[in-house]
């Protein structure tokens, strides 16, 4: 996992203005984890540039080896009412890595009592954003409960289920191409 390095003062805006006190501010970092500055979500997604920004990953996996997928919501700007990673999400200014992993579990999920297995770090560069993501994965038998404002809904997929929906536009592509990343990682746990 990486661990994000902030400055001993905050970090330069990228925005170009003052920080507004409703904008979710992100870290920008290098493929190392030093932040460098700090940007707007919608900055980092609209910028032609791509600034890295760190985000985390959870995938869940049941003890019968299956994966749970949530549904993204339809409000999302980004792949709405694609399947996706059990739990995905931006690092918060000022947030570590693992801060950010347990929030966004609890925001989406309601599941807070979990032990997270760091499996990878990588860097994704999609159409809209340049991420770098530290993926980490449970095992176990636990109560999700979707958060209706933030998901359309999830279940347990198999890998058979997965691998014939691959292609399809059904799922991200993000999770087409980290479930190839780490699905030997996943079954390891098991």
């Amino acid at each position: 996992m990486v661990e994000l390095i902030y400055p001993s003062s905050p970090a330069p805006l990228l925005s170009g203005g003052k920080r507004a006190r409703a904008v979710e501010m992100l870290p920008v970092v290098d493929e190392y984890g030093n932040v460098k500055a700090q940007a707007s979500r919608e900055y980092c997604h609209t910028n032609p540039a791509h600034p890295l920004h760190p985000v985390a990953h959870l995938h869940i996996i049941n003890r019968k080896g299956e994966i749970y997928l949530q549904r993204r919501g339809a409000h999302k700007d980004l792949l709405p009412l694609y399947w996706d990673t059990a739990v995905g999400g931006h690092v918060s200014y000022g947030e570590s890595i693992l801060e950010a992993l347990y929030r966004e579990t609890r925001e989406e999920l309601g599941l807070q009592d979990f032990m997270p297995h760091w499996l990878c770090t990588y860097v994704f560069e999609g159409a809209a954003e340049r991420e770098l993501v530290n993926v980490f994965a449970a095992v176990g038998e636990y109560q999700i409960r979707p958060d209706p404002g933030e998901l359309a809904g999830g279940r347990f997929w198999t890998q058979e289920e997965i691998v014939e929906a691959t292609g399809k536009g059904i799922l991200t592509p993000n999770f087409e191409s980290e479930f190839l990343r780490v699905k030997d990682a996943l079954l390891a746990l098991l």
